[in-house]
C-alpha cells in the first residue's frame, strides 16, 4: 500500500515487483521500479508486468463490455455466418447444435477470463503463454500464439465489412432483380467501409468508449426489434402456412454436406465459434480499463454469456419461422439472411431488418479495428513484427496507437483481394477468425492446467475449484474442433478447388511461413515478451539506497508501493 498521501513536494514512487501478486518478465529478480509520480493499483500491476502506463484508463466494465459486445455483433455475425449453420446442418445448426457448441465456447471464455485477471495487459494471450510455458519453449510458443491471434484480429474488420457490403448489395439486388454486383463494386464498397472504420478506431479512448456505448445500445435495441418482427410480423399465414414451424422442423437436421450427421453438426459449430470469438476484446483493452484485474474478466464472461444467450434466442426465432432452408442458402441474392427475411416478411420489413444488420456490421467493423490495433501495438512493443518501432508508438494527440490502426487497415485491403478469386477464398477469412482465435485462446489454458498447474498465480477474479475442469473442457473442445474447422463441405471428386475449405491455405499456410521465419531468423531477435521500462526506471536491491538518496537530494519525496519504507 502507499505510505504517503497528497505530498506538497514532487514525489517519486518505488515499487517492489515481487510484492505485486503477478508473474512477469521481471519476477524473482529482486527488481525495484522507480517512477516520478504517484502510482495507483492499475499502474502498479502494469509496471510489475514490465510495461509503462501509456494509455489513459478511460474504459470501465460497462464500456469495455460495450466494445466487446460490438465486436461480437450478434445480429450481423448471425447474418454473416448462416453459410456455416443452416448451409451445413439446416435448422439444427441454429438450435441444439448452437447450444452444444456454446458449452465449449463458455469453457474457453471462462478459462481465458481467469488468465486475463492474472495478466491484464493488451498482449495478454501471448504474454500469458510466455509466462506459463517452460522457459525453453516460451519464445516459440508465445510467437505462435501471438501470430495466430494477430491473424484473427487483422482479418476481423475486413471480413465483417465484406459481410456488411454483401448485405447492402443484396438489398440492391432485392430491389432490382436485374442487378448483380461485380467483384470490383463489392471490393470498393468494402474498402470505403473499412476506411471510415479506421478513422473511428483512431479516435481518443474517451470518444471510442462513448461511441461503443451507443453501438451496444443499438445492438440490443435492433436485435430486440428484429426478434419481435420475425415472430409477430411474419407473413407465413398469408402463404397458407402455420405461424410457426413444428418442433420437428425447427430442431431437425437437414444434412447439406457429404459427411455423416455427427460431423455435419460439428461443422456447423463454425458459426457459433466465429460469432462468439469477439469475447477476447476486453483482454486487449486491459491497459485502458480501470480496475482491470476484475473488470476485464467480468467483461469477457459477460460478453460470452450475454451473446450466447441472446444469439440462441434469436436463432430459435429463425428456426421456427424459416420457410425453406435450401432456398435461403442458394438464393440468387447471395446472402442467406436477406433471403430468409424475404421468405417471411413484406418488402418494407426486409429493408428495415437488413438495414439494422448493416448498421451493426459497420459498428462491429470499427470495434474489430480497435481490438486489432491494440494487439499489433502490444506485440510490436516486444519486437514481434517488422518495423515494430512504428506500430508500437502512441499518437501524442489521441493517446491511441494510430499507426497500428492504419497498418491493419492496409493489410485488410490486401486480404480483401481474395474476393477476386471467388466466394470460397474470401470466405476463408471467416475460417481464420474461428480457428485462429480459439487456438490462441486455448494454448495458455493448456499450459495453465499442465506445466503451470502448481505455479500459476491467480488474479482476484478466478474460477476456484472449477478452474481445472473448465480448462480441460475448453482444451478438449478446441482439440476436437481444429480438424473439423478444416473440413470441406463436400469430399472426393465433389471437392473441387472452388468448393474446398481454404482455411488450410489461408491460416495454416500463413502460420507455416511465420514459423519458418522464426526458425530461420526471428529466433535471433525474439526471446519472448520484454520490458519497455528504461534502465533508469529499474534498480536492484543494492542500488535502492543510492537511488533514494539521489531522489531526495532533488527535493522529491519518496513513497513506496508494495512494501513499507
Amino acid at each position: 500500500m502507499t505510505t504517503s498521501a497528497s505530498p506538497i513536494r514532487p514525489i517519486a514512487t518505488v515499487l517492489s515487483v515481487d510484492q505485486i501478486p503477478v508473474t512477469s518478465v521481471l519476477s524473482n529478480k529482486s527488481q525495484r521500479i522507480v517512477v516520478d509520480h504517484d502510482v495507483d493499483s492499475d499502474e502498479a500491476v502494469i509496471l510489475a508486468l514490465g510495461y509503462k502506463q501509456e494509455f489513459k484508463r478511460e474504459f470501465s466494465l460497462l464500456t469495455t463490455f460495450g466494445v466487446s459486445f460490438s465486436v461480437l455483433g450478434l445480429l450481423p455475425s448471425i447474418a454473416s455466418t448462416l453459410w456455416y449453420s443452416m448451409a451445413y446442418a439446416g435448422n439444427a445448426g441454429l438450435t441444439w447444435g448452437y447450444l452444444v457448441g456454446m458449452i465449449g465456447v463458455m469453457a474457453v471464455a471462462c478459462s481465458m477470463a481467469e488468465i486475463s485477471s492474472a495478466f491484464p495487459t493488451s498482449g495478454g494471450l501471448y504474454y500469458a503463454t510466455a509466462m506459463l510455458a517452460p522457459p525453453k519453449y516460451k519464445a516459440v510458443l508465445s510467437w505462435f500464439v501471438g501470430w495466430s491471434n494477430y491473424f484473427v484480429q487483422v482479418t476481423g474488420a475486413p471480413s465483417v465489412a465484406y459481410g456488411c457490403a454483401s448485405m447492402i448489395l443484396a438489398l440492391k439486388s432485392f430491389d432490382d432483380a436485374s442487378y448483380s454486383a461485380t467483384n470490383w463494386q463489392t471490393y470498393l464498397l468494402t474498402s470505403c467501409l473499412t476506411f471510415f472504420c479506421a478513422i473511428i478506431a483512431s479516435l481518443p479512448t474517451k470518444w471510442i468508449a462513448f461511441i461503443n456505448s451507443g453501438s451496444t445500445a443499438l445492438n440490443l435495441l435492433f436485435l430486440f426489434i428484429s426478434f419481435v418482427i420475425v415472430l409477430g410480423g411474419n407473413t407465413r399465414e398469408d402463404q397458407g402456412l402455420p405461424k410457426f414451424n413444428t418442433n420437428d422442423i425447427a430442431w431437425g437436421i437437414t444434412n447439406y454436406t457429404e459427411w455423416p450427421d455427427g460431423i455435419c453438426i460439428l461443422m456447423s459449430f463454425m458459426a457459433v465459434i466465429w460469432t462468439m470469438s469477439g469475447f477476447d476484446s476486453p483482454f486487449h483493452l486491459a491497459e485502458e480499463c480501470s480496475n482491470a484485474q476484475v473488470a476485464t474478466p467480468r467483461a469477457i464472461v459477460l460478453t460470452a454469456a450475454t451473446g450466447g444467450t441472446l444469439g440462441f434466442v434469436f436463432q430459435l426465432a429463425m428456426a421456427y419461422t424459416i420457410v425453406d432452408v435450401d432456398s435461403a442458402v442458394n438464393d440468387e441474392l447471395g446472402q442467406p439472411y436477406v433471403s430468409y427475411l424475404a421468405q417471411i416478411l413484406t418488402r418494407e420489413r426486409v429493408y428495415a431488418l437488413t438495414a439494422f444488420a448493416v448498421v451493426l456490421s459497420f459498428a462491429m467493423s470499427f470495434s474489430c479495428m480497435i481490438a486489432a490495433s491494440r494487439v499489433l501495438f502490444s506485440y510490436s512493443r516486444d519486437g514481434c513484427f517488422p518495423l515494430s518501432k512504428w506500430w508500437s508508438s502512441v499518437n501524442p494527440l489521441t493517446k491511441t496507437p494510430v499507426n497500428a490502426v492504419w497498418a491493419n487497415w492496409f493489410m485488410g485491403e490486401l486480404l480483401l483481394l481474395l474476393m477476386f478469386g471467388g466466394e470460397t477464398p474470401i470466405n476463408a477469412i471467416f475460417s481464420v477468425g474461428a480457428i485462429g482465435s480459439f487456438i490462441s485462446f486455448t494454448i495458455p489454458t493448456l499450459l495453465r492446467i499442465t506445466y503451470s498447474r502448481k505455479t500459476f498465480r491467480k488474479g482476484p477474479w478466478n474460477l476456484g475449484i472449477m478452474s481445472e475442469p473448465s480448462g480441460w473442457v475448453a482444451v478438449a473442445f478446441v482439440v476436437l474442433m481444429i480438424p473439423i474447422l478444416n473440413f470441406p463441405q463436400y469430399r472426393g471428386a465433389d471437392n473441387t478447388p472452388d468448393m474446398m475449405n481454404w482455411t488450410v491455405v489461408v491460416y495454416w499456410g500463413s502460420m507455416f511461413l511465420c514459423m519458418v521465419w522464426y526458425v530461420v531468423y526471428a529466433h535471433k531477435i525474439y526471446q519472448g515478451p520484454k520490458s519497455n521500462l528504461g534502465k533508469e526506471s529499474l534498480i536492484s536491491d543494492e542500488e535502492e539506497d543510492n537511488v533514494i538518496e539521489a531522489i531526495s537530494s532533488k527535493g522529491q519525496d519518496v513513497q513506496f508501493y508494495g512494501e513499507k519504507s
